[in-house]
């Protein structure tokens, strides 16, 4: 008889779900397999346009953070290849910072002090000269890993209604829900507001906690900016009465700013939480706050690297201390990523030898990104049965589709979300693997997917095409 079974398996663990990677993918990655065994359908290759994977969808490395990499691992070849002296120079640095001259070893539980420097430095100029420390800085295994430790700190460890509560976006990023179901945490969803492109009003906030009161301890609320999966990008002011809400009920704020990097839409600009929470001076400025960044977006997209930091003020020293002793448990997060987010950070500056490359390839990814987040918003808001906002920033779009009521009466004969129906008829159909907006949550009664804009420019063209042919073939099966 074996230990584990489906009746006896953590429940958290056996009912979280994570759409991002979930049944629809599953599917995606077996079609792969059967085009690779020779069976015919009607497409010759599978778009995993699900997941926000800049490499695997095309995007070129950026030069001088591979090139830090490769002389950091091999640190032999330092005097030996023909690389900028910039490069060379900030291989040496971080060798140096680390135990034996080698990123084959262990760093501190925070990760390497230079880097927690450069971090705290980039922090410090991006917020105008607010000062960042470096002893606020902790280095993670993506942010998606420094999230769920902030998380696992707010747990209350209690069941039922004294069960933390933990305020997130709807639509909103698995990762929350599915972190705060394996947690037994209690999920307070609030709603973005679709039809004011997603905006975000506090009366939604006090409407959503105070439903949830009685039932859980609220601790924190989690803000994404820029969007995931929505795309927008939050307003000074918005920031600010997210600010007023959470002080005002005593939350944590943990601000989600991956997308840091991707702004695209005219008049729209990035506020850290953490810039406008100490320009709104005292009491806002002793609030606790975590905010999060991570290599994998932005304009590097090294996803694989596993590279991210949080930082996090105004803790009491002894949660601090507590903190610091939850992550020593990890050891540390991995050297490589450390490395990556560094020249992320710390980028070559005017006059450097690796300047103008490193300034030729971001812009160009940029530029790129800002060109197919039009394509994809203009396609979209093309056809019939379909509303997209623009993709002001992050790298999806969220269109909401108008199903047929005889399309949602076969998905739920079938027993799918009618927006699962329809992105596994697409799937079927043409080899585009998107995500139901079910897996993000959304309003009753609507139905969205969600769709990255990496695929280079005319693959997406081509992709979104394709796309169109589908839509109008199912509205008039189902119309």
């Amino acid at each position: 008889m074996p230990v584990l079974s489906m009746d006896n398996v953590n429940p958290n663990v056996r009912d979280m779900e994570y759409a991002v990677r979930g049944p629809i993918v599953a599917r995606a990655t077996q079609l792969e397999k059967d085009l690779l065994a020779g069976a015919n359908k009607p497409f010759s290759k599978v778009l995993k346009a699900n997941i926000g994977d800049c490499h695997a969808t095309g995007q070129s490395p950026n030069t001088f953070i591979r090139r830090v990499v490769a002389l950091c691992s091999a640190p032999d070849l330092i005097d030996k290849v023909d690389y900028p002296e910039d490069v060379k120079q900030r291989a040496r640095r971080i060798l140096a910072g680390c135990r034996g001259s080698s990123v084959g070893s262990y760093s501190a539980s925070p990760g390497i002090d230079v880097i927690r420097q450069d971090i705290a430095q980039y922090i410090t100029d991006r917020d105008g000269g607010i000062p960042s420390s470096p002893d606020d800085i902790i280095l993670c295994t993506g942010a998606s890993d420094g999230i769920k430790t902030m998380l696992t700190m707010l747990m209350t460890g209690k069941g039922g209604n004294e069960r933390a509560g933990i305020m997130i976006p709807v639509p909103q990023y698995p990762l929350y829900s599915a972190t705060l179901t394996e947690y037994n945490a209690y999920s307070i969803p609030y709603y973005l507001n679709e039809e004011s492109h997603w905006g975000l009003d506090t009366s939604e906030l006090k409407r959503a906690i105070s439903a949830a009161k009685g039932k859980c301890i609220p601790r924190a609320i989690c803000v994404i900016n820029p969007g995931n999966p929505t795309g927008q990008v939050l307003t000074k002011q918005n920031i600010q009465d997210i600010i007023k809400f959470a002080k005002e009920e005593n939350l944590m704020v943990l601000a989600d700013e991956v997308y840091q990097h991707n702004i695209y839409g005219a008049g729209c600009q990035f506020f850290s939480f953490k810039k406008v929470l100490m320009e709104m001076d005292d009491p806002y400025n002793k609030m606790e706050l975590a905010s999060f960044m991570s290599a994998s977006k932005g304009f590097m997209g090294e996803c694989g690297f596993r590279g991210g930091y949080s930082e996090v003020i105004n803790l009491q020293p002894d949660v601090k201390a507590c903190l610091l002793k939850s992550i020593s448990a990890k050891l540390c997060p991995p050297i490589l990523g450390q490395v990556v987010m560094d020249c992320i950070v710390n980028p070559p500056k005017p006059g450097d030898p690796s300047y103008d490359c490193f300034k030729k390839e971001k812009d160009e990814v940029l530029a790129q990104l800002k060109e197919k987040a039009k394509i994809v918003t203009e396609l979209f808001n093309s056809i019939e049965g379909i509303t997209c906002n623009e993709v002001q920033g992050a790298m999806y779009a969220f269109p909401r589709i108008f199903i047929p009521q005889k399309a949602v009466d076969e998905a739920k004969a079938e027993g799918k979300s009618p927006d699962s129906f329809y992105c596994f008829k697409l799937l079927e159909s043409t080899g585009i693997c998107t995500v139901p907006g079910s897996g993000f949550g959304e309003k009753e009664g609507t139905y969205h997917f969600r769709i990255t804009i990496l695929p280079q420019i005319e693959e997406i063209k081509a992709v979104l095409e394709l796309f169109k042919q589908f839509h109008v073939s199912f509205m008039e099966r189902y119309k």
